[in-house]
């Protein structure tokens, strides 16, 4: 195998088994046990891979419920917000966006009620101008990776 692509294809494994070793690595793409381990190094450092965690089923544990949040901030206090969302555990994604609204929260709750405490605590905070919440009915895509494509070179 040439390493054209190797780090495209070292990716692309690991999306479909994180837990693979690196000798079924090595194998699977006809390189050195050394070489896998190398660029997957470089891969680690350069903050391409940032870690390796199991995708959790939070439906069979009790957080069937997921909450989309859409907030309008006091512009000063953005940072803050951001900071009191990204600290709660059941927030498993905060973006600061364009648009109507500044901050998109998305999280996982036990039921309506643990998303309705949610909402009023958030809510008190004088710096929160508007917010929108939505539950989503039905998951149709979630923690959904895609595998990369070669660069044409």
């Amino acid at each position: 195998m040439t390493y054209e692509n190797l780090d495209q294809d070292l990716i692309n494994e690991l999306l479909g088994n994180g837990r693979t070793s690196l000798r079924s690595l090595a194998e699977e793409l006809d390189v050195s046990v050394t070489t896998v381990s190398n660029h997957l190094n470089d891969l680690e450092d350069e903050g391409i891979i940032e870690d390796y965690t199991p995708l959790i089923n939070y439906d069979k544990i009790g957080y069937d419920v997921t909450a989309v949040m859409q907030l309008k901030v006091e512009g000063s206090a953005l940072s803050g917000i951001t900071e009191i969302l990204e600290e709660h555990e059941q927030m498993l994604s905060v973006y600061e966006v364009t648009g109507d609204y500044d901050v998109i929260a998305i999280g996982k709750f036990k039921d309506t009620d643990d998303v309705n405490d949610q909402i009023k605590a958030l809510l008190t905070n004088p710096n929160i101008k508007q917010s929108n919440t939505s539950i989503a009915l039905n998951k149709v895509v979630e923690n959904e990776q895609f595998e990369l494509e070669p660069e044409e070179g």
